[in-house]
């Protein structure tokens, strides 16, 4: 024979069923077990601390009207939270709510101490003490926009995060996927967007996880048998950012539970924003069935900057850091460090070390030895912006001439000779190289480097030329 309590709770599903939706059911009601009925007073048992914060938010007024529509005015809810010191002792610590109770159902959590030393969620991001549930974004504050330099290399993933920043969850960047390599700022864009959504939406919920920490915090939560509330925590946020996410790879567990958080945020509008060091198709050692859900939304790369955008970031900082450096200094930072922003900016912070440890002003000889010493280090190529510029050095031409149609003969000789170099100590393509000396064709550089040999050949004073400059090359 049915019991009245799980009589009355079933009647109660049957209306909540038609007022949320599927996912929303199966996730927030159906681990709800009813316990008691006694003096229009149903008691039913929730999971977490958590899932109860989340009903009390959420769904009260639904709750609110189903049970006074079930067990008449004078009905109430009472709530039994599942705690893990309770299990022992088989007292579950109860929170009553009663629905007729405006100030109650308004603000329920003033009536429930909390006692730091019980077992329940220790999630890192859970500030202690409060009566309310509030989670640390975890955002680091120097990464915003304001210090994000916008450049060709970076132009679509800036503009999809800001948009998702002005619109979190309502736009189709959902999720939104940043990829590229090391030091190109995949950390610094997705801590802005979660720094701009806090600044437009102070009420939501933003958390910026990496996904070392969230494995880590799982496999806590699988030791401790805590994985409900693990899962009940990350489906509370409104706006869920994961950095690295190509660390899930391998990790079968993992990824199934974030696959589920992720359909449950997704679902709810919630926006979720992820870093990646590739592409999804070229993501090794992810279930697919969570590779399809990183392509429903826009995956945007970040390449390597520009010598424009590279200078506008040495600039900022410097200005950041109220300091100030001769412009060719400047310059031969930016043509020296080519493919990593990170790296580019430990330069400059070395080369202004070297300079404040050693008392000598910063000149470009100094930066030429830090440089030397700094390139062995990260093993650099020798790139196309920098040999153009040691040549327009060595002839006294503006870089801008070597790029423009024009045909007079110094011009045309040093283009000829950046691209002979270009082609023998970098590993770009003659479309490339080509493209970097005016949109040039692959001919036209082929047709330069067998003019060069020929002079050489033949032209005791040009053959000084190449001589001279290859040696400025090599000492960069």
């Amino acid at each position: 024979m049915e019991k009245t309590h799980d009589k009355a709770w079933k009647n109660c599903l049957a209306v909540i069923k038609d007022n949320v939706s599927l996912q929303s059911f199966k996730t927030w009601f159906e681990p709800i077990v009813p316990l008691k009925l006694k003096n229009k007073i149903l008691t039913i048992q929730v999971p977490s601390q958590f899932f109860y914060e989340w009903l009390e938010e959420h769904y009260i007024t639904l709750l609110k009207k189903i049970i006074q529509k079930e067990l008449g005015t004078g009905g109430r809810l009472e709530y039994s939270i599942i705690m893990d010191n309770a299990q022992q002792n088989n007292k579950p610590y109860s929170i009553k709510i009663p629905t007729t109770d405006k100030k109650a159902i308004k603000n329920p959590s003033l009536n429930m101490p909390l006692d730091l030393n019980q077992n329940t969620i220790r999630n890192p991001f859970i500030i202690p003490g409060l009566k309310k549930v509030v989670v640390d974004s975890q955002l680091n504050p120097n990464y915003s926009f304001d210090n994000f330099i916008e450049g060709d290399c970076n132009r679509l993933a800036r503009s999809a995060g800001f948009a998702v920043a002005n619109k979190p969850g309502g736009t189709a960047f959902n999720p939104l996927l940043v990829y590229g390599d090391v030091g190109l700022g995949k950390t610094h864009l997705a801590n802005a967007i979660g720094i701009e959504i806090k600044k437009n939406y102070p009420n939501k919920t933003v958390l910026y996880v990496s996904s070392e920490k969230f494995t880590h915090q799982f496999i806590d939560a699988v030791r401790n048998n805590t994985q409900n509330d693990f899962v009940h925590f990350y489906q509370m946020i409104d706006v869920l950012i994961i950095d690295d996410v190509q660390f899930f790879a391998g990790k079968e567990k993992t990824q199934d539970v974030f696959f589920h958080i992720f359909n449950h945020l997704h679902q709810n509008g919630k926006q979720l924003v992820l870093t990646s060091d590739k592409p999804p198709v070229e993501l090794q050692g992810m279930e697919q069935r969570l590779l399809s859900r990183f392509k429903w939304g826009l995956s945007a790369d970040l390449q390597a900057p520009d010598l424009e955008t590279r200078i506008a970031v040495l600039n900022k900082k410097m200005y950041a850091d109220g300091i100030e450096l001769p412009k060719e200094v400047v310059e031969y930072l930016a043509y020296s460090i080519t493919t990593n922003i990170r790296e580019l900016e430990g330069a400059l912070i070395s080369l202004i070390a070297q300079s404040s440890l050693n008392k000598k002003a910063i000149t470009l000889d100094l930066a030429k030895q830090m440089i030397d010493k700094f390139v062995k280090n990260t093993a650099r190529e020798v790139s196309i912006d920098y040999i153009q510029k040691v040549v327009c050095d060595y002839f006294s031409l503006p870089l801008e001439l070597m790029k423009s149609k024009t045909r007079k003969r110094e011009v045309v000789q040093a283009r000829q000779i950046a691209m002979y170099f270009s082609k023998n100590l970098t590993k770009s393509s003659l479309a490339t190289i080509g493209m970097h000396c005016g949109g040039k064709d692959h001919a036209t550089v082929l047709h330069a480097c067998r003019t060069v040999n020929n002079l050489m050949e033949t032209d005791k004073r040009f053959r000084v030329y190449v001589n001279d400059i290859e040696k400025k090359i090599n000492l960069s």
